[in-house]
């Protein structure tokens, strides 16, 4: 049985994807986009968060390219709210990481927030929005001056409001968000320094460090880019920094090699052999340590490095994104193991995500696969249901707002 590029399948992606994306439309708030809550609503006590706008701004550019009525009136409003808005720092340049309607709340500039600043901007380039290149630039520019070090070849994590100290800490999750906006920067721009960056960030966290650690991906360095082993063993359930390996960004960054592949490979370029290699080691340590392993369905967020569970709540978009990246492997190597994994995944999800009272998926499921709130409260974005519902329907290159502006979608459904 057969679910990857057919159009029944495609169909349902389809009818899904409206569905999520009418969800995201009540997380306009003024000052950008707000943090959806479990009900549905706005939870004002959380800001207007950076990551949640920019990355807003980036899946309803999407929207805008499959031709949804109402989702360009929402790529101006984020584009406004980067541009002019609350977010934006007038005085020391780029944005700030939280606001809200009284002022900010976090000052500081972080580099996982900027790369979905440039993300977005790309995303919303493709859509011929006047004013989206003018963002771009901007996030360009940024990016140049103040987190890309050509110094390292890698990506810095954050900075003060003024630009003026930048922290010791050298984070992974950040330096991979970078590569998934550098390639669609570098669809819309042909430059191809933003390959060249990607490969090199891939080369180091990948195929340098998590290689030689049987692919549990470290994410947490020094200046150095030493690896920070015992980083936050404290704090093991942290939004953005937790301790030990986080499987669903070993299958992530499996999929973000994929696509780096295909796209060398497209421009004529070589292609390490080692990235399918390490991408295809990647999802099955993913598989090895996560999926299923301590008595019930479902990926464990966080394990120790010798893979045993620390965190075991089950969080959605680690499965969303072993979707994408089952899908990505069988396109590259057209083995049957990874349409069985991604019917599987996607059986999960139906069966324990997909909430259908209130709306979009539950964020969170305890290890029972009950709906919690340990690790995330509340909805958030829809940022990365994209990568389950639109990425099956897609070639590997170019990304998905280029591919979907060249009318590349669902032309392999047979």
């Amino acid at each position: 049985m057969k679910w990857i590029n057919t159009r029944t399948h495609n169909h349902w992606l389809e009818n899904e994807t409206d569905r999520i994306f009418e969800f995201g439309y009540k997380s306009v708030v003024p000052t950008g986009f707000g943090w959806i809550g479990n009900n549905g609503n706005i939870r004002k006590e959380m800001g207007t968060q950076l990551w949640i706008t920019a990355r807003m701004l980036h899946v309803y550019s999407l929207a805008t390219l499959m031709g949804r009525p109402g989702a360009y009136k929402l790529v101006e409003h984020g584009i406004n709210s980067l541009l002019n808005g609350a977010l934006h720092d007038p005085i020391y340049g780029g944005w700030y990481a939280n606001v809200d309607d009284t002022g900010v709340i976090d000052r500081t500039k972080q580099g996982y927030q900027h790369f979905f600043v440039l993300l977005g901007a790309a995303s919303a380039t493709a859509t011929g929005h006047p004013k989206a290149k003018k963002l771009l630039d901007k996030a360009i520019d940024i990016i140049e001056k103040y987190f890309w070090s050509e110094k390292e070849q890698m990506c810095l994590e954050s900075w003060d409001e003024t630009f003026s100290q930048t922290e010791d800490y050298r984070g992974g999750n950040a330096n991979m968000h970078a590569v998934e906006a550098f390639l669609i920067v570098y669809d819309i721009t042909k430059d191809k320094k933003w390959l060249d960056r990607a490969l090199r960030i891939t080369s180091v966290i990948i195929h340098d460090v998590a290689r030689n650690n049987h692919y549990r991906v470290n994410e947490h360095f020094d200046s150095h880019w030493q690896p920070l082993p015992d980083y936050n063993k404290e704090n093991p359930a942290s939004h953005f920094r937790a301790y030990g390996g986080t499987p669903g960004h070993w299958v992530e960054w499996g999929r973000l090699i994929c696509h780096l592949r295909a796209t060398l490979i497209s421009i004529g370029e070589h292609a390490p052999e080692w990235l399918l290699e390490d991408a295809k080691n990647l999802f099955a340590a993913g598989i090895r340590d996560a999926w299923s392993v301590d008595g019930a369905e479902g990926f464990v967020y966080t394990v120790d490095w010798n893979g045993k569970p620390v965190v075991r709540e089950r969080i959605r978009w680690v499965i969303v994104e072993a979707i994408g990246t089952a899908y990505a492997l069988y396109t590259t190597t057209g083995e049957s193991q990874y349409e069985e994994y991604y019917q599987r995944f996607w059986d999960y999800s139906r069966c324990y995500l997909m909430d259908y009272e209130t709306g979009s998926w539950w964020q969170e499921l305890d290890a029972n696969n009950k709906v919690s709130n340990k690790v995330w409260d509340g909805k958030q974005d829809i940022y990365h249901l994209m990568h389950c519902l639109l990425i099956p329907r897609l070639p590997l290159t170019p990304g998905l707002a280029p591919a979907l502006a060249a009318g590349l979608l669902d032309k392999n459904v047979k």
